[in-house]
């Protein structure tokens, strides 16, 4: 028989009430409540704490918390990852994040998603995994939707809703977020 943990991770309906799951929940926010407690000056006992939380990467995320996450295991960062203020990852299936891609502030990424029929929702969850290439811009108060591919290089407009796939290297915007036009070597793009 298949634990909670392993539907969720499938991305199939869970019991989000499962001992494991909110022993480890409850794991998370101690160490995103550890996190955000932390000061500029507090550089080792960040990296510590990001290392701790993270399943990969945190040995060279840059982080500015305050910074919310479900599980943090579930999160897999490349190289030099960047967080500002405020963002949420509700990782209950695999976040998988490239090298040197930011997210601005209040960037909410979402795998999780609940059943439409409402008898179901009240004790069931799954979940979509997110995937988000490397040297990608997500401008602040993006969200991106469960199950979403962002491709490398690619730019996300500040306040898009991503609801499905953005191909690689090129500007999206808007609610739901869709491809603007390609990005040219050299582009001097500013969001606005």
């Amino acid at each position: 028989m298949r634990t909670e943990r392993e539907k969720m991770l499938a991305g199939e309906l869970y019991d989000p009430l499962d001992p494991d799951l909110t022993q480890a929940r409850e794991r998370a926010r101690d160490l995103c409540e550890d996190l955000n407690a932390t000061r500029e000056a507090d550089g080792e006992a960040r990296r510590r704490i990001l290392r701790a939380l993270f399943a990969a990467g945190g040995e060279s995320v840059w982080m500015q918390p305050p910074f919310f996450c479900d599980y943090g295991s579930n999160i897999v960062l490349g190289e030099r990852v960047f967080f500002n203020f405020n963002c949420v990852v509700l990782d209950v299936c695999q976040v998988t994040i490239g090298d040197f891609t930011l997210f601005g502030p209040a960037v909410q990424i979402y795998a999780a998603t609940h059943p439409l029929e409402a008898n179901l929702r009240r004790t069931q969850e799954s979940g979509k995994p997110i995937t988000i290439g490397s040297d990608v811009w997500v401008g602040g108060g993006a969200i991106l939707c469960p199950g979403v591919t962002v491709g490398s290089r690619t730019v996300i407009g500040a306040g898009s809703v991503v609801t499905r796939d953005i191909p690689a290297g090129v500007l999206a915007v808007g609610n739901p977020c869709r491809v603007i036009r390609e990005i040219q070597k050299g582009d001097q793009l500013t969001q606005r």
